[in-house]
C-alpha cells in the first residue's frame, strides 16, 4: 500500500516541533515537517510560498498548517498538486480576520510593532499565543518559538494583516476551536469546531487531533 505523504507547516516563529504530539498512523501515512527560513527583502507572500512548495516532495500530499502556516500552506497550493489541505487556527480569507487585524491593516498600527523585542521569549509568546498562555510553562514555548529573526518578523506581521486573499477556497478543510483567543470563530465560516481549543490547540487538544485528523485526511 502506498502511504500518504503529510507535511506539517508550524504557526507564526514556530518551529515543526508544535507537531511533536502529533501521532499519525505509521502504516498509512508518512510524515514530513516545513520549517520557516528568512524571506528575501521585499519578498511577496506568494513567491515565499513558491520557494516554500520546493520542500514538498511528492505528488497529491497532504499540506497541513497552523495558524500563519495556514495562510502559507493556501498560497503553496497554486504552486502544487495536493490531495488536501487542511488548515488548523487559521483563516481562510482576510474577511475572517478580527477586527483588530483589519484597523491594524487601515492605520498601519503593525509597523509600530517593536519586533526587536521578541528575541524576549516572554513578549513573543504573548503576541502570538495570547497573553493567558504567559502563566504557563515558559521553557515549553521557548523551545517552540525558534525564529526569532526581526526580518522574518516584520515580514510575517505584515503578510498576515495585509493577505489579500477574499475569495474562500472550497476545498479548504478549516479544523478550528471554539475558544481561538487569536482569530476568533465569530469571524469565521464553515469549520470543523473543536470545543475548548484555544489557538495553541496543536499542544493542547493533539488527543482529538490524533483521533480526527486520519478520518480527516482519508474522507
Amino acid at each position: 500500500m502506498t502511504k500518504i505523504h503529510v507535511y506539517f507547516m508550524p504557526g507564526m516563529a514556530a518551529s515543526s516541533s508544535i507537531f511533536e504530539r502529533i501521532q499519525l498512523p505509521n502504516a498509512i501515512f508518512e510524515v514530513h515537517y516545513l520549517e520557516w527560513f528568512i524571506p528575501n527583502q521585499g519578498e511577496s507572500l506568494q513567491s515565499y510560498a513558491e520557494r516554500m512548495a520546493k520542500n514538498v516532495l511528492h505528488e497529491n500530499a497532504v499540506l497541513i498548517g497552523v495558524s500563519f502556516g495556514g495562510i502559507l500552506v493556501q498560497e503553496m497550493k497554486q504552486f502544487l498538486n495536493p490531495m488536501k489541505v487542511i488548515i488548523i487556527s487559521s483563516v481562510k480569507s482576510s474577511t475572517e480576520l478580527p477586527r483588530r487585524m483589519k484597523i491594524a491593516k487601515t492605520t498601519k498600527a503593525y509597523k509600530l510593532i517593536p519586533t526587536k523585542l521578541f528575541e524576549n521569549i516572554e513578549l513573543l509568546v504573548k503576541f502570538t499565543f495570547g497573553s493567558s498562555i504567559i502563566k504557563q510553562r515558559l521553557a515549553l514555548y521557548e523551545k517552540f518559538l525558534s525564529v526569532r529573526d526581526k526580518r522574518y518578523l516584520d515580514w510575517a506581521i505584515e503578510e498576515i494583516i495585509n493577505w489579500e486573499r477574499i475569495a474562500i477556497d472550497p476545498e479548504i478543510i478549516h479544523i478550528h476551536g471554539d475558544l481561538d483567543e487569536v482569530f476568533p470563530s465569530k469571524y469565521i465560516k464553515n469549520f470543523i469546531s473543536v470545543k475548548g481549543g484555544t489557538h495553541i490547540m496543536i499542544l493542547s487538544k493533539y488527543r482529538w487531533l490524533n483521533d480526527n485528523l486520519p478520518k480527516i485526511i482519508q474522507e
